[in-house]
């Protein structure tokens, strides 16, 4: 069933709420998230207070911000279906700190033809460059495009106003009948701690479904097995005009002599679909002490197993050659979650229905990369994942489609008819 149709109130609505978002400054900071600032920007908090007020202005019960700006709201359910057992729905509030997501000013393009967008610092939309953006041109969407001097936000603020018009709708229309329905918008997911405070106590939910995936109809069961690795080298410090007889060992040197005998097949800019890779990150330090910062992602746990043995056989035999010394430091980011979806095919069962009723075809698309989902459903809670109609995330070139925004929201409405 199609709710959230074209022209109608909702989907202006819809607009209006993701325009909002967008232009709120909610960036976190991956620096300070490592080093346990939580959340790691004081806009996220601000944000989160936001969208605790429309919650609750919508009808939603118990709506609230934790100590760490993660916003709960129930939507509460049906006369009669109290016994149905409740879903969590989830969506992110920060925006990336690699570009910058201040002073965003979205551009709305309605009826889209096709025609090339020029956009600041050199950004240019085309069809014949993006698939996506042909399909859109094709049915002449509405799409939103960034100015060309920010990121857009649609990653992840495209889910959050699909959530808000889910539940906005649900709630006004008495005649859909639904169990409970939990609302979690989390902080710091781009920096890879998005669940490091999730408020467990409060989610009863056993099943649940993020909203932060990309073209229309991706359903993602599956993601990397990931780990981040930091490879310290030690060398010798010694004058340069004396280091041959005082014995000089450089350890910029060895890191990057460790850098370059990564496989070059295997590194992120070479790799697609099921293939795995290193993807070496930083690089810095003295001739006395350097280090790698490198992520290590597989969709097998043990090829992964294989790739943190060579990166260690890599570092001590370079370190050998140089005469210097190295430490190897491994530490597990989140694993693939398809197994424990699989151990529940309800999950993904349902949600496959809602997109059909959406009428919207499902492609099983592996998540090259992972979300709050992949560290919640390693945390208990079996989480797919759900397209938003986002683009080219994590860029100036970052769009959003109108009506795959919409759809998404019809998964969500269909969704909350169809678990029982």
């Amino acid at each position: 069933m199609n709710y959230i149709t074209k022209n109608s109130n909702e989907q202006k609505e819809l607009l209006t709420r993701f325009l909002r978002y967008v232009k709120t400054y909610s960036e976190s900071d991956s620096t300070a998230a490592d080093s346990n600032v939580f959340p790691s920007t004081p806009q996220q908090r601000d944000f989160a207070h936001m969208l605790a007020t429309e919650l609750t202005a919508i009808g939603l019960a118990n709506v609230q911000v934790t100590d760490f700006s993660y916003v709960y709201g129930v939507l509460p359910a049906s006369p009669g279906c109290e016994s149905i057992p409740p879903f969590c729905v989830l969506a992110h509030l920060d925006t990336v700190d690699e570009v910058t997501g201040k002073n965003v000013n979205p551009q709305v393009h309605e009826n889209y033809d096709g025609k090339h967008i020029d956009l600041a610092h050199g950004v240019l939309h085309a069809p014949e460059i993006d698939a996506a953006l042909a399909q859109a041109a094709r049915e002449r969407d509405t799409i939103i495009t960034t100015d060309g001097n920010t990121l857009l936000g649609a990653d992840d603020k495209a889910g959050i106003a699909a959530i808000m018009t889910a539940v906005s709708y649900l709630a006004a229309h008495k005649e859909l009948a639904h169990g409970t329905i939990e609302i979690v918008f989390s902080p710091d997911e781009e920096t890879g701690h998005g669940m490091d405070k999730v408020p467990l106590e409060l989610i009863r939910s056993k099943r649940a479904y993020t909203v932060d995936g990309g073209h229309i109809g991706e359903l993602e069961t599956e993601c990397f097995n990931a780990v981040g690795t930091t490879v310290t080298f030690t060398g010798k410090a010694a004058h340069t005009g004396n280091a041959r007889k005082a014995g000089m060992i450089n350890a910029i040197a060895m890191a990057a002599t460790f850098v370059t005998a990564l496989p070059s097949r295997e590194l992120p800019e070479t790799t697609d679909g099921l293939e795995g890779f290193f993807a070496p990150l930083d690089i810095a330090g003295t001739i006395e002490q350097s280090s790698v910062y490198l992520l290590l992602r597989d969709f097998e746990s043990d090829e992964m197993e294989k790739r943190k043995t060579l990166v260690e056989q890599l570092a001590h035999a370079v370190a050998a050659s140089f005469k210097g010394s190295v430490e190897v430091v491994h530490k597990t980011q989140y694993v693939n979650m398809k197994r424990k979806i699989d151990e529940q095919p309800a999950v993904a069962g349902d949600l496959i229905k809602a997109y059909e009723a959406a009428n919207v075809a499902p492609v099983f698309t592996p998540i090259r990369g992972g979300t709050d989902g992949s560290r919640l459903t390693e945390l208990g809670i079996p989480t797919p994942n759900i397209f938003t109609g986002a683009h080219n995330f994590h860029s100036r070139s970052e769009w959003a489609s109108l009506s795959q925004m919409c759809k998404a929201a019809d998964v969500l409405i269909n969704l909350a008819q169809i678990v029982k």
